[in-house]
């Protein structure tokens, strides 16, 4: 069986810096990857012009930019990308160009129809305050909901697009959800390193104060209604 076709959901929010540039090498890499392919840019209310530098930075009908009225938080991008994907696999990739597009060649040997491919980061190149933000963050996580992955709110996986359908958390436990409902429900899990690179432009809002607090207020959600994580029919064989 050749390779899966791939919707690529890059959820972006004040990244005019550098979106173009993710685009473009995003849609080498897919070129490079599958026969079919489409780029969703999904702009969570960017203050910025970074709908319009995603919409120009290719002259081609496989990107499509879909735009937030307001900032509604990393979730809920990811979600609104999950949802409109129309190929067979998604790849998650974050746009604030922390990640190598070309990279998706290390996750690709891995993919299957019933297995959820997670990159980790091989060394988090981020500031340290948010590096603890996330440890204490996922620590809390793993001893609420039993562990989910060693770098599960990495931005970079790959996984069949039913996977990501039917999520409901809108803030940073996406991916724990996202996770948890697949491995309970049947699909395999395989993590793979990836390389992390610095951020050379824009702003990252892990460490928001409020990014924090919704988060945590995520966690307490899907501890208290954890039939969420049994939404989601088994792989098929």
């Amino acid at each position: 069986m050749g390779p899966p076709t791939i919707s690529a959901v890059l959820p972006a929010f004040n990244e005019e810096a550098v979106i173009a540039e993710v685009v473009r090498a995003v849609d080498t890499a897919l070129r490079d990857s599958t026969s079919r392919y489409e780029i969703l840019v999904v702009d969570d209310g960017s203050g910025d012009s970074t709908a319009k530098r995603a919409r120009s930075a290719l002259e081609s009908p496989t990107v499509r930019v879909i735009s937030h009225a307001h900032n509604s938080g990393y979730g809920a991008a990811l979600r609104t990308g999950f949802e409109a994907a129309t190929c067979d696999a998604v790849w998650l990739m974050d746009s604030d160009g922390q990640f190598d597009p070309a990279d998706l060649r290390l996750l690709l040997p891995f993919y299957a129809r019933d297995c959820v491919v997670a990159g980790y980061r091989v060394e988090r190149s981020d500031q340290a305050v948010r590096r603890l933000n996330n440890a204490v963050f996922f620590t809390v996580a793993r001893a609420v909901l039993g562990p989910a992955a060693r770098d599960v709110n990495c931005g970079f996986k790959l996984f069949p697009a039913e996977v990501g359908r039917g999520l409901r958390s809108s803030g940073a436990m996406i991916s724990t959800e996202l996770v948890l409902r697949a491995t309970r429900n049947g699909y395999r899990l395989a993590e793979v390193g990836v390389p992390h690179h610095p951020r050379l432009a824009g702003h990252a809002t892990g460490a928001d104060p409020r990014v924090v607090a919704r988060a945590f207020a995520e966690l307490w959600e899907l501890r208290r209604d954890p039939s969420r994580l049994n939404s989601l029919a088994p792989p098929p064989r």
